[in-house]
């Protein structure tokens, strides 16, 4: 595969495609600007492409396949904290007593 030209390259071609013009005796025009150069009320061109429309391909399985060999992700715990919680000590009949620290 061909890669790609990057924005300096393109640039690079295009002068000298444009001092090879100028060096063959061809001359810029200069048109003020807003003008285009198609005619008032023409419509674009349409759009051709070289190779016919293609069937795409499903790629279902092909995803699954993936997913399924994929690790399943580890959901990171929370290291427990090793301080004290604090508990609320009742008497029989609910009503609260004291609050104690209870070791993890």
């Amino acid at each position: 595969m061909k890669p790609p030209k990057s924005k300096a390259q393109e640039r690079l071609e295009i002068e000298r495609q444009i001092e090879e013009f100028l060096r063959e005796g061809g001359a810029v025009q200069s048109v003020e600007r807003g003008i285009s150069g198609r005619e008032l009320g023409s419509k674009l061109p349409p759009v051709s492409f070289q190779q016919p429309r293609m069937t795409r391909t499903p790629l279902v399985e092909e995803i699954k396949a993936i997913e399924a060999r994929r690790k399943p992700s580890t959901t990171l715990k929370r290291p427990s904290s090793r301080q004290p919680k604090r508990v609320l000590i009742t008497d029989d009949f609910g009503e609260p007593l004291r609050w104690s620290w209870q070791e993890k």
